[in-house]
């Protein structure tokens, strides 16, 4: 039997609901060969998952999946194989990051009370263990309090951006994201290109992204088509980046998305976190 990987993955430190730890568990039992932990902006859970998976027959791989500008479009980018000694740094980074994320939370949830939602800010602030959250948390309170039926009926009523409660914060280029992951030893890796980019959009990004040191693209995904799969494979070997997949797995906030599997359409080669990691 094949060894497969998942490397694409959150936990309770951002907006996943497994603890790191958990998260190694279940990797384990699954019998995954390596696992990537891949919180939004933060790499504050990456100690505890590193040590969970001390005497465990397991890879566990820090990375980080960093939200970033691409022309006014959000694009995300995973940082892979972080080493240990450059976590301060990523933390460094990221707190001019995420305290304009902690603003655009404040801003939606006083939207949000002021049309007559009423969720209250820091009782979802201390749901997670560094008190930083995403639309997700809200989605998943406005649907609790019955304002909307589903989380994904959320997003696409108050939560869009079209709606007026939410503002996107300033996010770091895109460009300048990949060349930092680089500078710091990591691996950059385009997340799910195509959920954010066309095919002719990504023909135009991904030759500057490669010169720019663009090491990989996320080419298995839990939600595409074999046809977008194919498509993405297809770009990552014409312009020479390394093939990566992963579940994005969230524990129950995502509960049809399962670890290593995602749908039941993932088998994720072994060989692929290999490649990645030698691209270090």
């Amino acid at each position: 039997m094949k060894k497969t990987c998942d490397l694409h993955t959150h936990s309770t430190f951002s907006d996943g609901t497994y603890t790191p730890t958990e998260l190694i568990d279940a990797a384990a039992r699954m019998g995954l060969a390596s696992v990537a932990l891949c919180d939004h902006n933060t790499v504050d859970g990456l100690t505890e998952f590193l040590n969970a998976a001390k005497g465990e027959n397991i890879d566990a791989i820090a990375g980080a999946e960093f939200s970033v500008d691409y022309n006014g479009t959000e694009l995300h980018l995973l940082g892979l194989f972080i080493p240990e000694n450059q976590f301060g740094k990523i933390s460094e980074l990221m707190v001019d990051v995420n305290e304009r994320k902690r603003q655009s939370n404040i801003n939606l949830i006083a939207s949000l009370n002021e049309a007559g939602y009423e969720i209250d800010y820091e009782q979802i602030k201390n749901s997670t263990p560094k008190g930083n959250f995403n639309r997700a948390h809200v989605a998943e309170e406005l649907t609790r309090k019955g304002y909307t039926e589903s989380k994904d009926q959320a997003f696409k009523t108050l939560l869009d951006s079209k709606a007026g409660h939410y503002k996107e914060p300033e996010r770091l280029g895109f460009f300048e994201m990949v060349g930092f992951i680089k500078s710091i030893g990591a691996v950059p890796v385009l997340a799910h290109p195509f959920l954010n980019l066309n095919e002719e959009e990504l023909e135009v990004l991904l030759p500057r992204a490669k010169e720019k040191g663009l090491a990989g693209m996320e080419c298995y995904y839990s939600t595409y088509s074999e046809d977008v799969t194919q498509k993405a494979l297809s770009l990552a070997e014409k312009y020479g980046l390394r093939f990566s997949g992963g579940s994005d797995f969230h524990g129950e906030r995502k509960p049809d998305i399962e670890l290593g599997v995602g749908k039941g359409n993932l088998k994720i080669p072994y060989e692929w976190s290999v490649a990645l990691k030698s691209a270090e």
